[in-house]
């Protein structure tokens, strides 16, 4: 009498046969996918392995189909009919870099000394105050000023162990994780590397930091355009990028070539808008008057010709250089004028990179060619 056949007597058969990997049976490590397939006495079913070049293939697959000639009926028909299922290989180059970072920001200006680092300093503790999980990395490698600003120039940074990797720790300041590579060198030395030195260490600072979850991660960048910007386009798909600039003709200038840097064919990163620093001069004991020392609505200007926003003009103010010099940003000061300022330019970058994710698709690494 001819046996019927049904997926628990395969089932049971493939339980006695072992995986020499782990020492599992087949049905346990969860090898035996779900298609099983029976047409009379013929049974076809897939075997999932781990990796395409298994050794254990060909000895795991004539096992099966010995076990179930053995254990079920040596009239199944069931040689040349196990299929060898692995998954899909993901190249690494596709995985996102910081999968846990849900935005990424750089923050560049043209020139030195038109106030990007404090900018910098004071949006993210923006940020972080309207209850956002923020990181600022400092990645102005030759002049690190941020554990000045955040008050922390003797920390020292520990590794931690996540997941089996050594991660560096950021220190955590006024509710934002910052790292600088100013935490790894002398204080009173120059940082004296050459440009590929310098691009090893903005990739470990990026890649070797435990960040964790994060709406924003904010990148101060050193001023101009060098090897650094190159290095973070081609090892990070930036959300958007930031531009700083003073009203001054030559810094806006300057501004321009930092666009065109981030715009060019082959980077196309977004740039989310401008931030007009030192856009007037106000004293503290004149506090409604104004004095453009810089010259008027430079940086509107330009936002205009660019056909980007204008996200904030923020005052010269004497509070904002003894609160830096301090380590301590204005931006913690919820209500003062600066904090205001601050806060608003917060509120007006959040929404600008809401309004990028919808309309525009994730920016992807830069393959620029030699």
């Amino acid at each position: 009498m001819p046996i019927t056949l049904y997926p628990n007597l395969i089932l049971d058969a493939l339980r006695r046969v072992r995986y020499p990997g782990t020492g599992q049976d087949l049905v346990t490590a969860g090898m035996v996918e779900d298609d099983i397939r029976i047409e009379g006495m013929k049974v076809s079913f897939s075997l999932i392995f781990d990796k395409p070049n298994s050794p254990f293939i060909k000895s795991v697959v004539k096992a099966a189909e010995k076990a179930i000639l053995t254990y079920v009926s040596p009239e199944v028909q069931i040689e040349g009919n196990i299929s060898v299922k692995v998954p899909e290989v993901v190249p690494q180059d596709s995985l996102p870099l910081l999968p846990k970072v849900k935005n990424t920001l750089a923050i560049f200006s043209g020139k030195g000394g038109v106030g990007k680092s404090t900018v910098s300093a004071n949006l993210a503790v923006a940020l972080a105050q309207a209850g956002y999980k923020v990181g600022l990395l400092d990645a102005d490698i030759f002049g690190p000023s941020q554990p000045k600003m955040f008050g922390c120039e003797d920390e020292r940074p520990v590794l931690e162990d996540v997941d089996g990797q050594e991660l560096i720790a950021p220190v955590e300041r006024f509710g934002v994780r910052m790292l600088s590579i100013g935490f790894f060198v002398n204080k009173e030395s120059p940082v004296l590397w050459r440009g590929s030195m310098a691009s090893n260490a903005l990739k470990q600072l990026l890649t070797e930091t435990n960040w964790g979850e994060l709406d924003y991660l904010l990148i101060d960048l050193p001023p101009g355009t060098s090897d650094i910007h190159l290095t973070l386009v081609q090892t990070l798909g930036l959300t958007g990028a930031l531009i700083v600039t003073t009203p001054q003709q030559v810094a806006l200038a300057d501004a321009i070539k930092g666009v065109g840097m981030f715009l060019d064919e082959h980077v196309q990163v977004p740039i989310l808008g401008l931030v007009e620093n030192m856009a007037w001069f106000t004293p503290a004991e004149l506090p409604q008057n104004k004095y453009y020392i810089f010259g008027r609505d430079g940086g509107r200007e330009l936002a205009e010709e660019l056909d980007i926003p204008l996200l904030g003009q923020i005052p010269l103010i004497q509070s904002i250089c003894e609160c830096g010099d301090g380590g301590e940003p204005i931006a913690t000061q919820r209500d003062s004028l600066m904090g205001i300022y601050f806060r608003t330019l917060a509120r007006n970058v959040v929404e600008q990179i809401e309004r990028r994710n919808a309309e525009q698709a994730p920016t992807q690494r830069v393959e620029l060619q030699k």
